[in-house]
């Protein structure tokens, strides 16, 4: 029987396109602006450092399940940070990242072929991967009268969101929570910028008794430290709900030796352990998004939602590509907004992590474009 490659079923790597662009914006006299992508530039803690390096001779096979120490300290931060209550070690699960983590998560739930998962329609590209890695169905809905009377398997859902920075409410949580259990669909709700939130109202986990009543069933709430303790190439998150999901991808991610390194987990307990690291990253991305929020508005721009994360969602209702092509020009480099799905064309993803001197010069070239 011939071989299908996996690759077979996914869409080109989106970023690969951007290479004309990428080249316009680099050549810039002053040089390139990459506002592109999310990859935090500001430094670890000193204390998460710390951490990591006085634990780097450790020689042996680190758990999968994480040790006692990294749990409590997940389950302890989740309570602390987010009023996430009623977990315990045995309601969080370490994950390598938590892009492989959701890139994996249908198939390591027994995902398939003949399953449906609903997506959010403008979303992170990595849960339409997922589904299409595990064979199963794409349905992309903002409402659940989209989905009408189809009971699907599972569905992601991403509040703050990436790309838009749309925060869903408490009573929509709670209506999206009620629908899924009455129809068996597990909820993975992406939390990952859940501690970023700029706008008045709060942004909620979907395991924040207020919104699920204290009920953990059929409810997974993925979180990281890539963003907001610039963590990204420590590959550290996790994670929390139901014990018996939970169990479940533990089993199999044993079987597939998806460990979380040694050294990593000590440094990721002293980052969940130092609320104060957070707290300064939190202002360093609430200055660059006050003075690139006025530029890009200065410039003529529409700004929809992006009242958390690291992000803003904008538009002058333009295609895409030409609106990423103004900015290249401007040697700023974004992302065109189709990445994120097809209702994402007038927009372009306009990230906040860049240096204070690179989100400066970004704005003064916006500035100037727009004299």
């Amino acid at each position: 029987m011939e071989r299908t490659p996996l690759g077979s079923r996914l869409p080109d790597f989106p970023w690969d396109s951007l290479a004309t662009a990428t080249a316009t914006a680099a050549a810039h006299p002053d040089g390139i602006v990459n506002l592109s992508v999310g990859t935090p530039v500001d430094e670890v803690a000193p204390s998460i450092q710390l951490a990591l390096s006085e634990n780097a001779a450790a020689p042996g096979y680190p758990q999968t399940v994480g040790t006692q120490q990294l749990r409590q300290a997940i389950v302890d931060a989740l309570a602390r940070r987010y009023n996430m209550t009623g977990l315990d070690i045995d309601s969080v699960l370490p994950v390598i990242g938590t892009k492989e983590a959701i890139a994996w998560l249908p198939t390591l739930l027994g995902i398939g072929a003949g399953h449906t998962v609903v997506i959010p329609e403008v979303a992170y590209p990595t849960y339409e991967v997922s589904v299409l890695m595990s064979g199963a169905t794409p349905q992309r809905a903002d409402s659940l009268t989209q989905i009408g009377p189809a009971k699907p398997t599972l569905m992601f859902i991403n509040s703050p969101s990436n790309p838009t920075g749309k925060v869903l409410g408490k009573d929509h949580l709670r209506k999206v929570v009620q629908w899924a259990r009455e129809r068996g669909t597990i909820l993975a709700s992406d939390e990952c910028y859940l501690g970023l939130n700029w706008g008045e109202d709060k942004a909620y986990s979907i395991l924040d008794p207020e919104v699920c009543d204290g009920d953990h069933t059929g409810l997974i709430a993925i979180h990281s430290l890539s963003k907001t303790s610039n963590m990204a190439s420590y590959r550290s998150g996790y994670f929390a709900g139901d014990k018996k999901l939970i169990k479940e991808l533990l089993e199999i991610r044993k079987h597939a030796g998806l460990m979380m390194p040694g050294p990593i987990q000590a440094a990721t307990v002293e980052a969940l352990n130092d609320d104060m690291q957070e707290d300064m990253q939190r202002l360093r991305y609430a200055k660059r998004r006050e003075i690139l929020m006025k530029a890009v508005i200065d410039a003529g721009f529409t700004v929809d939602y992006s009242d958390a994360g690291l992000y803003i969602w904008a538009t002058r209702g333009e295609d895409s590509r030409a609106t990423v092509d103004w900015f290249a020009s401007l040697g700023i480099l974004v992302a065109p907004g189709e990445f994120y799905g097809p209702k994402g064309t007038k927009h372009v993803r306009i990230a906040l992590t860049a240096s204070d001197e690179r989100i400066q010069a970004a704005a003064d070239r916006l500035a100037q474009a727009s004299t």
